[in-house]
């Protein structure tokens, strides 16, 4: 019998996080909470400190939560060696051209195997093709351990299904899905995750139906955004308003009104088709579909730059003498993630043409910002000596602006391209601002 198999009280057991970012770090504290004696271990010096000093560096939990945790955090590896339950949240980004980078996978696997013990079962959470967790992670663990898969420990999969900015859908209000490389090891990794999870666990019947699963998630969302971005672009041609259109059409009971037109930035949205459709490449099919809507949603960046350069055409305003005030670039709303934005693609196309650009973004960090993405960056908001406005991110403060002041303030002939539709009510008040949304 497997020495893995989960003890009498599998709410007790011993866990480490292995990686503290947005995935890891909400898992460390939630275990800790439920009293199982937890260690979240990370390689990077500065952020263990920071944790243990009681500072959030997320900034999604608060820095009270972590101070308050029971939890303990280390760059440590030894740590793990007293861990019955290793949990894995490392990236895993792709490439250029798309093809998967596991090396951190690869990389956290051999530094566990090298430090857990007989009995340990590793489980883990970062999105993956289907069959990378046997094929990549498994090997990795054996390469340093010396232990096999099924005798001295054991593996398991349960995706992560965070979104960073939503405080309605945290980690216990969405159902986990808990996989295992055998039965009774998908009940033990199950019992671990109900013992945070208060929506519950799914079983998924085996690891590559639950690798599968996670990235089918994104690529649904993908593909219905890229629906609507399509459209918005050729409603555009038409000269239609395509959240009219939208409006019209779902009034169907059947129609799904959910989707509206916006950049697809993010770990997990552009990266989770790539993932799907490399492995399945891999064994003779290329999914068509699924890589069309990749295409259509990295193509929009493009588009709002034109629908800018659109805007100075038609009020008068030369590239090489205008000046933009861009109101957020965070991937999403709410958060100060700036890590993949598409924000920076359109901030690229509109520099070639020698636009001056100025950010403001409350969430993200000012110094951040300067160094990715290469522009000024304002802490306060002021739309004065601006010629137009871009909205790349729909922050929740910049539903409070005033759009008639904003107007006024603005150059003479002043314009606004709205991204997410934030501020749409100059155009439904009609506030004298030329007003242009994807």
């Amino acid at each position: 019998m497997s020495q893995t198999l989960a003890p009498p009280d599998a709410e007790t057991e011993s866990v480490c996080i292995v990686g503290l970012g947005y995935v890891g770090l909400p898992l460390t504290l939630a275990f800790a909470e439920e009293g199982h004696p937890v260690v979240g271990y990370d390689v990077q010096s500065e952020k263990v400190a920071t944790l243990s000093n009681g500072t959030d560096p997320t900034g999604e939990l608060g820095d009270g939560r972590v101070a308050d945790s029971d939890a303990t955090f280390t760059d440590d590896p030894d740590a793990i060696a007293r861990a019955d339950v290793v949990v894995l949240t490392v990236p895993t980004p792709v490439d250029e051209v798309g093809t998967p980078d596991l090396s951190y996978i690869e990389s956290a696997g051999e530094t566990v195997g090298e430090h857990m013990s007989a009995g340990t079962t590793v489980v883990l959470e970062s999105t993956v093709y289907p069959g990378a967790t046997e094929e990549v992670l498994v090997p990795a663990l054996e390469s340093t351990s010396g232990f096999t898969v099924g005798e001295e420990f054991e593996v398991g999969y349960s995706p992560e299904r965070v979104s960073p900015g939503d405080s309605k859908r945290g980690l216990r209000d969405v159902t986990k899905i808990v996989s295992g490389r055998t039965e009774d090891v998908c009940d033990q990794v199950a019992a671990v995750y109900e013992s945070i999870v208060d929506a519950g666990v799914y079983r998924a019947p085996d690891i590559q139906t639950a690798e599968a699963a996670k990235a089918i998630e994104n690529v649904q969302r993908d593909i219905n955004i890229a629906l609507v971005n399509e459209l918005a672009i050729a409603c555009d041609h038409l000269d239609l308003d395509t959240e009219a259109v939208l409006e019209a059409a779902g009034t169907k009971w059947n129609f799904h009104d959910e989707y509206r037109p916006g950049l697809v930035g993010g770990h997990c949205i552009p990266v989770d088709p790539h993932l799907f459709s490399y492995q399945s490449k891999q064994e003779g099919f290329a999914p068509e579909l699924i890589m069309k809507a990749r295409e259509i949603n990295e193509y929009v960046p493009s588009h709002v730059a034109e629908l800018v350069r659109r805007a100075m055409n038609d009020t008068g305003n030369v590239p090489r003498e205008s000046r933009v005030l861009v109101l957020g670039v965070a991937y999403k709303p709410n958060v100060g993630d700036i890590r993949t934005s598409e924000v920076d693609a359109i901030l690229d196309d509109l520099e070639e043409y020698g636009v001056e650009m100025v950010v403001y973004d409350p969430h993200a960090d000012a110094d951040a910002v300067r160094e990715n993405f290469d522009v000024p960056v304002t802490d306060s908001l002021s739309f004065e000596d601006y010629d137009g406005v871009l909205v790349g991110t729909g922050h929740d403060e910049f539903a409070e602006i005033d759009v008639t002041t904003m107007a006024e303030r603005l150059a003479d002939d002043g314009f606004v391209v709205d991204v997410p539709g934030a501020l749409a009510r100059a155009k439904e008040d009609g506030v004298d601002v030329t007003y242009r949304k994807l």
